[in-house]
């Protein structure tokens, strides 16, 4: 449904996104993460048709975004950051208004926004003004005005923004259900809402898309670096560092340090490590059992660790080694 190739896009010296591609087919839901100036919303906007890209070519179901931009246009619900609801209207009177824009008949118009604020659930607040509902509802309102027309495709951006964890709740159950039968892209630097929201994921930074899978793909991929969790007991007049050096010889071992939370009995010569394995090195559980058997130490847990989204964003944006100064868009 989104087919994305080789877009770039500067502004003056500053190459706010370069050589971005991405394919997204109906019924997904994609989150796009990266932290600020990672180009982000700039590679939104040339999506949905804002910006035309420097360079590489953007279609919605086949059209080009730049030659039939605006058929393609019409395919596509938008809610920006700061949805641009008008304080004064009501939430039926704002999507009248928005109908409008996007050529609907009156008889259209008024069942499309009945619709849109059910399926919203803000039917029950249709009638008062904008400026005096709560957050949560402004941005449903802001969703309801972007499926107004029916759109195969919904671009959020920062959908949550500013919500409180109720809110958050909701608006994430919500967006669930209008992705079933539509194409979703939501844009965001919240790791934990991406995670629980979307099937996928596309972490930019540096203008550049550096991963690109389902989240068990990102944390727990082929060739990603094992981590292991040790609990062991050392004499006790030793610390967890005497346990890590006989440790650290194993093939395979990248690094070892002591986990921020010791077990409750430290005191008597039990400490915990973590262990992080080297890529590619395989399963390491009976090299490390053995060498800590060599060394006199007494194991009573050895497990495997997922590596969670936010560690994987983090090494991800740390190699991309771009000076804010010089990259991108918030």
């Amino acid at each position: 449904m989104i087919l994305v190739r080789e877009i770039s896009k500067s502004y003056g010296k500053v190459r706010a996104v370069r050589g971005v591609s991405l394919e997204l087919a109906t019924g997904q839901v994609a989150g796009l993460l990266g932290p600020n100036g990672a180009g982000k919303t700039t590679t939104i906007r040339m999506i949905t048709g804002v910006l035309p890209p420097d360079t590489g070519s953007v279609s919605i179901d086949g059209l080009d975004m730049v030659t039939q931009s605006a058929k393609a246009r019409r395919l596509i619900g938008y809610l920006p950051e700061s949805a641009p609801l008008y304080p004064e209207m009501t939430p039926l009177g704002y999507l009248d208004y928005r109908g409008k824009l996007y050529g609907l008949s009156r008889k259209q118009r008024q069942r499309a926004a009945l619709v849109a604020l059910d399926r919203c659930r803000v039917g029950a607040m249709a009638r008062r003004r904008i400026g005096a509902l709560s957050k949560g509802y402004r941005q449903r309102v802001g969703l309801a005005s972007a499926m107004l027309h029916d759109p195969a495709v919904l671009i959020l951006d920062e959908p949550t923004n500013g919500l409180d964890p109720s809110q958050i709740r909701e608006t994430r159950g919500l967006m669930r259900e209008l992705a079933q039968d539509r194409t979703m892209l939501i844009c965001s630097h919240i790791l934990p809402e991406i995670e629980r929201t979307c099937d996928r994921v596309i972490v930019m930074a540096g203008g550049r898309v550096r991963a690109d899978g389902a989240p068990g793909e990102l944390t727990c991929g082929p060739g990603a670096p094992a981590r292991y969790t040790m609990e062991l007991r050392t004499n006790p007049s030793a610390d967890a560092s005497y346990a890590a050096a006989r440790l650290a010889p194993v093939a395979g071992v990248g690094s070892i340090r002591p986990d921020d939370h010791q077990p409750g009995d430290a005191h008597a010569g039990w400490a915990r490590l973590i262990v992080e394995g080297e890529p590619g090195a395989g399963d390491l559980r009976e090299a490390l059992s053995g060498a800590a058997g060599d060394a006199g130490l007494f194991v009573r847990e050895l497990t495997t660790r997922r590596r969670s989204l936010e560690e994987v964003f983090v090494n991800l944006v740390d190699e991309a080694q771009l000076p804010s100064s010089q990259e991108g868009d918030s």
